[in-house]
């Protein structure tokens, strides 16, 4: 078996050998693609390589002692196999046969020398952003030290769990692919599919200034253009916001260059240039037979296909595509994707439920927890108010039900018995129902994790947001780390039936009320155990208490719910009901010890003093960690003073922090381009919350919806040191993603410190992209 192989000597039926990675740009090359030349070095000769240095049996054995292994003791044997495979000498035949190739190349040329797992890049096993790539290398020297950083990086702890978790079992080996470097002007990424509907008939294509890197670790906000495969026409042209450019500098290395705001505002690429670029997409989708995610990269007037994997997920609950779709009845944001064809049910009010037939469209003036029993009934759902982090759009996301909201005048255009068709990704309601000539599903859930500690392996944890039991087990099967938030009043209106708690207590029901919630609340912690499971209390605001049955009796009339009777301050002047709670999470506790309490809407010390007397009072004194949510911007002045009291972990909702922060209720349609969490006063909250939290160690954890929506506000999170970040479960596969690609350009930072790097402080006006 030969060591080097060129490109037009491999195809893919060559990745045992070649890697993913080699073996796709084979296919590219013998396609007739425009790939740049270049050539790998085997899978066979690493192996033969730490063979030859007389590590090969321990690597093994590194490999099964990780499937058992901590957390801990996982970062200690992957630092252990990374140091033994950096200290291999590459055998003389090996490099002679190297520097010749590279000679072949041209003198002195500058490559990019990139890992290709055996394995990567192939259905299912994507291995993304956990094998090393340099870019910019020349001379024989840099790239024979580069081949053994790419063999090293076969042994990071998070390609380990990675190859555990896939249950990969034979040993491990990897490929290099050394490539000529295009120095690019411009490059991005391009789906031969539309990844956020499953369109079969769309390309997406991304695109920025300079190098590719900035797209796909999402460090800008990039141009977006959609085209029709058939043409190839353009449909839709989206100019990002990009405030800086990674460019080969004068001496070979790469530079950052700044933009300013006219220069990262300019278009990348012109409709003659969207369609050269597409052309190509079709090209290769054409030649694997197959949806293509792919890199391409621009450079003196020529484009080049630099890399090419197929589409393993799309987004979307079973995303119906290609088919025709009626006339446009209404227009609102999409707040859930997914496409669902049902009869109109207009309700006014929760207590209209009991009309909702399952399978019909919920179509309502606005959400509110009481509705969450009809919600589940619904095929779609759709709103004449509210923004993407309404509570419609957060319910809609977690049961994975199409939902478009903010339609404004939904509930008068919309008829009882009109069968129509909502596309949540689209944000649109159109007349009559659809046949799906093609379904596209969502991936199926990963198997769960066992054995190491943290899914992943991230040093980031993620989190998944829960609101019902029922869907326990299947996302306790994802790759998390637990549940970051599990929202009582989702559930706890199930338990309380309707009625209002005080009135619960009048006839002498509360039992009823602690047997029910326990049993749903220990579905949750056994399926997770003993990952934990953070429980924030009710927190119900008085106008949503007020629609319970008796609500009126017991609940004040309120000009502001919103910053009003709620959260910390109502289990202070109603401990009886607070002690409910507690008596649930006792309960808990005798069957499973993963549980924790958070307290929500803690405005100042002394309340949150005389509240954990309560906790203090009851049967889970002593036993049960306790958190608060970070919500009103005062939390972070008094984390100090919290953690000398007890206080464990603080949880950021994002999502009324920045209400309160800029003064904006996040459910007006009107002020909904105030509404941005990437605000910079709202980002320096969250940053002072981080580091009052790390200074006083305590955890800290974000649960807004942010993070799914913004990979760069998601890098922001790790770069400033955030402990964990809790997500929707739709979102678990791209945080994860993002958080990995982050983490791993922290390192990558660290050990190259004239790398650019992306700031970890407070981020400029802007730092993600203006919303509109």
């Amino acid at each position: 078996m030969k060591e080097i192989r060129w490109f037009e000597e491999i195809g893919l039926k060559d990745t045992g050998s070649v890697g993913g990675k080699g073996a796709n740009l084979g296919e590219l090359t013998a396609g007739g693609l425009p790939v740049p030349p270049g050539f790998v070095i085997t899978g066979e000769a690493y192996l033969d390589a730490v063979g030859r240095a007389g590590i090969r049996e321990r690597l093994v054995a590194i490999l099964a002692e990780a499937r058992t292994a901590s957390q801990d003791e996982l970062d200690r044997l992957a630092g252990e196999a990374r140091d033994l495979v950096h200290g291999v000498p590459i055998p003389k035949d090996l490099a002679t046969d190297i520097v010749k190739a590279y000679g072949r190349l041209g003198a002195d040329i500058r490559v990019a020398v990139r890992s290709s797992g055996i394995g990567e890049d192939a259905e299912g096993t994507s291995f993304a952003g956990m094998n090393e790539t340099f870019t910019n290398v020349a001379g024989q020297e840099q790239l024979l030290a580069r081949v053994v950083d790419c063999w090293a990086s076969l042994w990071g702890a998070r390609s380990i769990f990675y190859r555990g978790d896939k249950d990969l079992t034979a040993e491990p080996s990897i490929a290099v692919v050394v490539q000529e470097m295009i120095p690019s002007a411009r490059s991005g990424v391009m789906f031969t599919i539309d990844p956020s509907t499953g369109e079969t008939d769309h390309i997406v294509i991304e695109a920025a200034f300079g190098q590719g890197e900035v797209v796909v670790s999402g460090l800008v906000e990039p141009d977006t253009y959609v085209v029709s495969k058939d043409g190839p026409r353009l449909l839709h042209a989206r100019v990002g916001t990009q405030f800086f450019e990674i460019v080969r500098g004068p001496d070979g290395e790469d530079q950052r260059i700044e933009l300013d705001a006219v220069e990262g505002g300019r278009r990348v690429l012109s409709d003659q240039e969207v369609i050269e670029v597409a052309r190509i997409g079709l090209a290769a989708e054409a030649h694997y037979g197959s949806p293509q995610d792919t890199e391409w990269a621009m450079a003196s007037g020529h484009t080049y296909l630099v890399q090419s994997r197929p589409v393993t997920a799309v987004g979307g609950v079973a995303a119906s595509v290609s088919a025709e779709l009626g006339t446009l009845l209404v227009q609102g944001l999409a707040a859930s994707a997914g496409r669902a064809s049902g009869v109109v049910r207009v309700l006014q009010t929760p207590d209209q439920g009991d009309r909702l037939q399952a399978g019909e469209v919920l179509v309502a003036p606005m959400t509110s927890p009481d509705w969450v029993p009809t919600m589940r009934r619904a095929a779609a759902i759709v709103t004449d108010g509210g923004g993407m982090t309404c509570h419609a759009a957060i319910v809609s996301r977690e049961l994975g039900v199409p939902a478009v909201v903010g339609a404004r005048n939904a509930t008068t255009v919309l008829r009882d018995g009109e069968l129509v068709t909502v596309d949540g990704a689209q944000g649109t309601v159109t007349e009559g129902a659809v046949a799906p000539s093609v379904t596209v599903s969502a991936p199926a859930a990963a198997p769960q994790q066992t054995g190491l500690s943290g899914p992943g392996a991230l040093a980031t944890r993620i989190y998944a947001n829960l609101a019902f039991a029922e869907h326990a087990e299947e996302v306790a099967a994802m790759p998390v780390d637990g549940v970051g938030l599990l929202r009582a009043e989702f559930m706890v209106t199930d338990a309380l039936k309707g009625v209002h708690p005080r009135k619960l207590l009048e006839r002498g029901d509360e039992k009823t009320f602690v047997d029910d919630m326990a049993k749903s609340v220990l579905r949750i912690t056994r399926a997770f155990e003993p990952r934990p499971v953070v429980y924030r209390s009710i927190d119900f605001r008085s106008n949503e208490f007020s629609n319970l049955e008796g609500g009126d009796q017991f609940e004040p009339h309120e000009e502001n719910p919103m910053i009003g009777y709620r959260g910390c301050y109502r289990y202070v002047r109603e401990p009886d009901l607070f002690r409910l709670e507690l008596d649930v999470l006792a309960r808990v506790l005798q069957e499973t010890e993963n549980i924790v309490l958070m307290i929500p809407f803690v405005r100042t010390a002394w309340e949150l003093e005389a509240c954990l007397e309560v906790v203090d009072a009851s049967p889970v004194a002593g036993s049960l960690p306790v958190w608060v949510m970070a919500e009103v911007p005062s939390v972070a002045y008094w984390i100090p003073t919290y953690a000398t009291m007890g206080i464990q972990g603080v949880s950021i909702g994002s999502n009324d922090l920045t209400q309160l922060m800029l003064g904006v209720d996040r459910d007006s349609q009107i002020c909904a381009d105030v509404f941005d969490e990437a605000d910079p006063a709202v980002l320096d909250a969250i940053g002072r919350i981080i580091y009052g939290s790390q200074s006083s160690g305590i955890t800290s954890s974000l649960c807004g919806q942010a993070p799914s929506n913004r990979p760069a506000f998601a890098e922001h999170l790790v770069r400033i040191g955030i402990t964990s970040i809790s997500v929707n479960p739709d979102a678990v596969a791209a945080v994860r993603k993002t958080v990995a690609a982050a983490e791993w350009r922290m390192l990558l930072e660290a050990a190259v410190p004239d790398r650019p790097v992306m700031s970890g402080g407070v981020a400029p006006r802007h730092p993600f992209g203006h919303r509109r």
